[in-house]
């Protein structure tokens, strides 16, 4: 069976691993730890852990259990007079697994295991660790992932607020993958977190995996407001020394334009454009087709079209 790393964070990377779940692969799934958000951060803070909130998200995307079993697991408290208020069930549970079961590695084994999950996910570190962006020219530091994001203009430099340990883990899978893929999502603070960790970038330097980058559907405003897919691979390259990506996913079908004024009026965000000939410039072979669905007015990604293509692609390079 071929062993596929997926490296990511957030909604787009859960989407993309309900996909995969289908089909006859062995997934590794590493998950940046560095959220500070929502009620991911207030636990964080509280407990002095890494952040649970993306992990619990690929949980349940992974998730063979019945729906009430995942509704349960998403249930966030509604009481706004409550300690418990906007907590979801799940990062409940994986908080007090932490304590009981002594890592964040091993809580997610744990869920995984009562998931009925095929496949292992693992957290990037077990450091309770935060992102700084730093301006170079004027000296000024932004502390966390949300300050991250909201500054990626003013930010030239990338990194954590300590040096993080990269479980034994996250290595093997790596070097023992046919395929590592960078998934969808926040490309600052979901994506390059990984590639800001030194071992991550030596253990893929070391592989001759081919690496996939599965495109974004649309870009993130003040992180990559008017990116187009190669401007994604760039960021990529920059951060992958002597390894480049080798092949993009992207969608090629024309979305409802209905549906893309109402994502830049209400949410300031545009379609990320594949841009064929400076992709290719780049190295990268493409693989481009209908990706993309709709669902609740939201733009997703189509979880078997796009899971589909990795494997097709993972069967033709045997």
């Amino acid at each position: 069976m071929k062993k596929v790393v997926v490296f990511g964070g957030g909604s787009g990377l859960s989407c993309l691993l309900s996909g995969l779940k289908l089909f006859p692969l062995e997934v590794t799934t590493v998950i940046a730890v560095s959220d500070d958000g929502s009620s991911t951060g207030v636990l964080k803070e509280e407990f002095d852990i890494p952040a649970v909130g993306d992990i619990g998200k690929v949980l349940l995307s992974m998730a063979n259990v019945d729906d009430d079993f995942v509704k349960l697991l998403s249930y966030r408290f509604k009481n706004e007079g409550s300690t418990l208020y906007n907590h979801p069930v799940r990062n409940i549970l994986l908080t007090a697994l932490i304590d009981l079961k002594g890592s964040l590695t091993d809580a997610a084994k744990y869920m995984c295991s009562i998931l009925n999950i095929k496949g292992e996910v693992l957290p990037l570190t077990e450091e309770r660790a935060e992102l700084v962006g730093r301006n170079e020219e004027t000296k000024e530091e932004y502390f966390g992932e949300v300050s991250v994001s909201q500054n990626i203009k003013n930010i030239s430099t990338l990194s954590y607020d300590r040096d993080i340990h990269i479980g034994n883990k996250v290595k093997k899978a790596i070097s023992g993958a046919d395929l590592i893929i960078f998934s969808p999502g926040s490309l600052y603070t979901s994506i390059l977190p990984h590639l800001i960790a030194e071992d991550v970038v030596n253990e893929i330097q070391r592989t001759k995996a081919p690496i996939m980058y599965v495109s974004n559907l649309v870009t993130q405003p003040g992180e990559t407001d008017g990116y187009n897919v190669s401007d994604h691979v760039k960021v990529l390259n920059d951060h992958l020394g002597a390894r480049k990506i080798d092949v993009v996913l992207s969608n090629n079908a024309v979305i409802n334009p209905r549906i893309t004024r109402k994502y830049l009026e209400t949410e300031g965000k545009t379609m990320v454009e594949l841009d064929r000939n400076n992709v290719m410039t780049l190295g990268a072979d493409i693989i481009e087709d209908d990706i993309f669905c709709i669902e609740d007015e939201k733009i997703r990604h189509k979880a078997l079209n796009t899971a589909y293509r990795i494997f097709a692609y993972l069967m033709d390079t045997q």
